[in-house]
């Protein structure tokens, strides 16, 4: 007999999207496809696997949530993230159904686990920098391009320089042309989170404690060695669908 889990996690993003059964308190070890690939008949994969009462989903791109609703009919309630559910913050932000999913989920969580002012920094297909208040309040952020983006928009745009597989450089001044573009990656990528981690502290929370959490594909290659940067919570996205779908379900 199939087990029963109160909830199917799913987050979509751009590039990969990730499933996880879960419980109301704890989700299990992740699953990962590229997004290109999502169809109806994977999620009904999945369906069948475990038995689960509630689909709850964060997505960023639209073509893909139909194939969310064909495979849970008539067999799985569906709560899509957004800012109308209570996620445990308020929102201060002028345009609020403008915000991503993964971001408002990204604030649920850190507010839940690690508490509040927080700043939420997601390595994912773009960098996105999330604000919690010390009202606790969602008050906005920053996006940057993704260090995979960067780096793939050099190999695409150039003719002579390769793709990279991204590793921690062994020197800041390459011998060769990889070890050259890995020095300015992953040393200059540093640099951006940095600075800009720097300038939302200075404008938002001189002179307070601030929680900083790192999630998302390269928290770990980056964030792991930023002082900045608290903790490092590889699946906080997830995390926040199962906190948001506690509140809501």
């Amino acid at each position: 007999m199939a087990r029963s889990f109160d909830y199917l996690l799913i987050d979509i993003s751009n590039s990969y999207t990730k499933f996880a059964f879960a419980s109301k308190r704890r989700i299990s070890a992740p699953s990962r496809i590229v997004t290109s690939e999502l169809f109806s008949d994977v999620v009904s994969g999945f369906l069948a696997q475990r038995n689960v009462r509630t689909l709850v989903v964060s997505s960023v791109v639209p073509a893909k949530n139909s194939a969310i609703s064909r495979a849970a009919r008539k067999k799985a309630k569906v709560i899509w993230l957004d800012w109308n559910l209570k996620l445990g913050v308020e929102i201060d932000y002028p345009k609020p159904r403008s915000i991503g999913a993964d971001r408002l989920a990204n604030a649920a969580a850190v507010v839940e686990l690690y508490g509040f002012p927080a700043i939420v920094v997601d390595f994912g297909t773009a960098v996105t920098f999330d604000i919690v208040s010390k009202r606790r309040s969602y008050v906005g952020g920053v996006i940057a391009p993704g260090l995979e983006a960067m780096t793939n928009f050099l190999f695409q745009r150039t003719a002579l320089l390769p793709r990279l597989s991204l590793k921690e450089p062994r020197h800041a001044v390459g011998k060769s042309t990889i070890e050259a573009m890995l020095s300015g990656a992953v040393f200059g990528y540093r640099g951006l989170v940095r600075e800009i981690l720097a300038r939302i502290k200075a404008e938002q929370f001189p002179r307070k404690k601030v929680y900083v959490v790192a999630t998302g594909g390269y928290a770990r290659l980056i964030a792991g060695r930023l002082p900045e940067i608290g903790v490092i919570r590889p699946h906080l996205t997830l995390e926040g669908l199962r906190i948001v779908a506690n509140l809501n379900d």
